[in-house]
């Protein structure tokens, strides 16, 4: 309530045409919840879940009382935004890994945006084993602009991964003097090599 929506307002946003929750921990979603409460909002997306969380159970319910309509994807599907512009779901695929071997966080969704010849590729809180399931399924992803996942953590960003995505721009999400340390100095040495 305190940092998106005001900023969304004062920019003059009253619609968003599409939401993509990456997956169901509250730093990816507590944001959203006076946004989906005050705001039009056209489509939600998600991918279906190895287990209902508290999280997940309390935005579907907002979703429900506001009816706004829900698209669950998973690796293979395309939502076509215009003639110019697309996203590909790269990942979570239809045979989502078990929450014994990190499962919310691995099956993020990770999503390609492309414009033209521009690309973004968008990778949640994803992890190593969701990594290997991405660089198992495709050869090249090369992209323009990488939103790295899991906050530059070490669990992630690995050389495999870096190497079929290949970034020019790696943004990575992290709070100023976090207790967790992120980004580690090993993933920015990754991304810098990859330029």
């Amino acid at each position: 309530m305190r940092i998106l929506l005001p900023y969304l307002l004062n920019r003059g946003v009253r619609r968003i045409d599409y939401v993509i929750i990456s997956h169901f921990h509250a730093d990816h979603t507590n944001g959203l919840i006076p946004v989906f409460e005050n705001l039009e909002v056209g489509n939600v997306v998600i991918s279906r879940q190895s287990t209902v969380t508290y999280n997940y159970q309390r935005i579907m319910g907002i979703l429900y009382e506001n009816q706004i309509p829900i698209l669950i994807v998973e690796e293979g599907h395309r939502i076509v935004l215009d003639h110019y512009t697309h996203i590909d779901i790269l990942h979570p695929s239809a045979e989502l890994i078990s929450d014994n071997r990190g499962g919310i966080n691995n099956n993020s969704i990770i999503c390609r945006l492309v414009y033209g010849n521009f690309s973004m590729i968008f990778a949640g809180d994803v992890e190593q084993i969701g990594e290997r399931a991405v660089v198992a399924r495709y050869e090249c992803l090369q992209t323009t602009v990488l939103k790295v996942a899991h906050h530059g953590s070490r669990t992630s960003s690995t050389q495999e991964f870096i190497d079929i995505v290949r970034p020019k721009i790696s943004l990575i999400g992290v709070g100023e003097r976090n207790t967790f340390g992120h980004p580690v100095p090993e993933v920015l040495d990754r991304l810098e090599q990859a330029r």
